[in-house]
């Protein structure tokens, strides 16, 4: 019998049982058999997978559920340990992966193995990730992506009226590798203070003195406007980008995960970075209370909104169009008419073969406004009023913070 076989990579993101569910629908009506490969990568090339075969029945109860229903795995293979063994022992005709970058970029190295040795094997990348940056159309989200903003921004709400009711401060840090656009779309979504995301930098230096400066800009700047409350929403891709000594002066201490990357869920970032910002505040003499929220793992597993539950259904549907259409060695896609494309891997890979990050376009113009009109921070006008607060208020100035 004709076999597919599915494999999830990376962390959860909502809308992978619908993804899970479609495709084994629309293949098991066409005469398939429908295989789901636990532990990723690690499972594909072992010796001894666990498979599960998947059936109308399971489809049906996990569609609109969170979490996966395919145990996932962060295993980067190496190219070496690439082999065809599983594919010929269940007689697989399509590899469909579902993950991020990582797992795309995987998925890349894997189909040209194929190619290579002449294994007629297709495999199809259904983009999955709340960071919704991988480099798909623009305006096009990675599934996972509106049901995790959705529930974040639910969570800041909550902590915004908290931070009102209380005339404190709050440290709001938001999920996301390198791109910021999780943590920008919380932001705007309950006006927050201040946003602070990797691509504002323009090509600065990231620093932990910069963002520092630019949580008590706002705070300064929203005590002259007569605000005593404000939330602080911060993409944890700074980190990424900071200097080992702005690491080590901040006392943070990262491990690493599978692919490499600084394993940010090691160390409660908001909390860091609120001690960081009340020793500011105490040297200052200002009398503000800040505390840290991390909004993180809380966003992952969370059932999927309606957009996800159609959307992923949609790219479902195209993992078969795109298979019947000979496709293999790309990403599952749609255009601005919710038309199913493919996106080829090879065309989007870097100089490595790396699927690149896609980060928030800051040229955008709605992002543009956002930034020059809806955040707080102290400009050359408000020196006088801010030196009231502050014995240097031009060091926390926006022009002299972000030159």
């Amino acid at each position: 019998m004709k076999t597919i076989a599915i494999l999830c990579g990376g962390g959860p993101a909502p809308g992978i049982n619908t993804v899970v569910a479609t495709v084994t629908k629309v293949f098991l009506k066409a005469g398939y058999r429908v295989l789901g490969l636990h532990e990723g990568y690690k499972g594909l090339f072992t010796d001894h997978p666990e498979v599960e075969e998947l059936t109308f029945e399971k489809a049906d109860q996990i569609y609109t559920r969170g979490g996966s229903l395919i145990k996932m795995s962060r295993f980067k293979p190496k190219d070496e340990d690439f082999s065809c063994t599983f594919f010929l022992r269940y007689q697989v005709k399509l590899l469909v992966t579902i993950g991020g970058d990582d797992t795309a970029s995987t998925a890349n190295r894997l189909t040209k193995y194929l190619v290579e040795n002449h294994i007629p094997i297709q495999n199809i990348h259904v983009p999955k990730t709340i960071d919704n940056d991988l480099p798909l159309p623009e305006g096009v989200p990675t599934f996972g992506f509106m049901s995790a903003k959705e529930m974040g921004i639910n969570i800041a709400k909550v902590v915004k009226a908290e931070a009102a009711t209380t005339q404190n401060w709050y440290i709001l840090m938001s999920m996301g590798r390198e791109a910021g656009h999780l943590a920008y779309e919380i932001g705007k979504g309950i006006q927050s203070a201040m946003i602070i995301i990797p691509e504002m930098f323009s090509g600065l230096k990231i620093t932990m003195d910069r963002v520092i400066r630019l949580i008590v800009s706002a705070m300064i700047k929203r005590r002259i406007l007569g605000q005593k409350s404000g939330v602080v929403v911060i993409s944890e891709g700074i980190f990424h980008f900071l200097q080992e000594e702005d690491i080590a002066a901040s006392g943070i201490v990262f491990g690493q995960d599978a692919h490499g990357h600084p394993e940010l869920s090691d160390v409660g970032k908001a909390y860091i970075l609120n001690k960081i910002v009340r020793n500011c505040l105490e040297k200052y003499g200002l009398t503000i209370i800040s505390r840290p929220v991390e909004v993180g793992y809380s966003l992952r597993c969370v059932d999927p909104c309606g957009f996800d539950l159609t959307y992923c259904t949609t790219l479902g549907i195209g993992v078969k169009k795109l298979y019947e259409a000979g496709c293999s060695g790309c990403m599952v896609a749609v255009d601005v008419h919710q038309n199913v494309i493919p996106v080829y891997l090879q065309e989007v890979e870097d100089e490595n073969g790396k699927i690149p990050p896609r980060m928030v376009n800051m040229q955008r113009e709605e992002v543009k406004s956002t930034f020059s009109e809806m955040i707080y921070y102290l400009t050359k006008a408000d020196r006088e009023e801010a030196s009231h607060y502050l014995s240097v208020p031009e060091y926390f100035e926006w022009e002299n913070i972000m030159k």
